[in-house]
């Protein structure tokens, strides 16, 4: 008897979990900061409140401490071109559309205030090419988003600079959703997902100039043998 009743109180704890609303709004552009959202708590999570410093540090420790960050450079994702961003659409649209119409609208995207100003200087036919393919992507998307999303008020600006080598993206966004529906999506996409990270790294990597590969841990080649 004692073993029913825990197991109606996980399933109760499990119903009230998946039941549970989260959310995320993030806002990039000069600076990104990211918030979220678990109930009723919301917490901050970048940029990370800064802790006072408990004790005082030797200028010694300070100083070696800060060499040693130096010497272990942390390894930064590798930015995507305009190339990269097309082959993302065209993988990933058709397995994230399928996993959102199985949520019939469960999750919310508000705010939606997006400015995307394309790069051009380097790669101008690209940058004009990838202009008309967004651009078209958007007047037709966003229909089809509408009807799997619940988007109140969608804002969407695309421009090209000729004169810039980066591309630029501005505005906010926000998710909200159920924790169950978030899990069904994840069940769905995540397989697809994962084989194009995948293969998207083991492109960068084999791009990658060959003198980095074959060199010490001081940045230098190492001479032939």
């Amino acid at each position: 008897m004692i073993g029913w009743w825990i197991l109606g109180i996980l399933l109760l704890v499990l119903l009230l979990l998946c039941l549970t609303r989260v959310g995320v709004l993030i806002r990039f552009g000069e600076e990104l900061t990211v918030s979220a959202r678990f109930g009723f708590l919301k917490f901050q999570v970048l940029p990370e409140k800064k802790k006072p410093p408990k004790d005082e540090k030797k200028p010694e420790e300070t100083q070696k401490k800060q060499t040693q960050r130096q010497e272990k450079p942390k390894k930064a994702f590798p930015k995507p071109t305009l190339s990269d961003i097309r082959g993302a659409w065209k993988a990933l649209w058709p397995p994230l559309k399928k996993a959102l119409r199985r949520t019939r609208r469960g999750i919310r995207i508000d705010p939606l205030d997006v400015s995307v100003i394309l790069g051009g200087q380097a790669e101008p036919a690209d940058a004009a090419q990838l202009y008309g393919e967004l651009h078209g992507a958007v007047w037709t998307g966003m229909p089809v988003l509408e009807q799997l999303l619940v988007i109140p008020r969608p804002h969407i600006h695309l421009d090209v600079d000729f004169t810039a080598e980066e591309t630029k993206i501005l505005g906010s966004v926000g998710f909200s959703a159920r924790i169950g529906t978030l899990l069904r999506i994840g069940m769905t996409a995540a397989i697809p997902v994962l084989r194009w990270l995948l293969a998207y790294l083991k492109k960068k990597k084999q791009q990658a100039p060959v003198g980095k590969d074959e060199s010490d841990g001081n940045g230098k080649e190492q001479p032939a043998a």
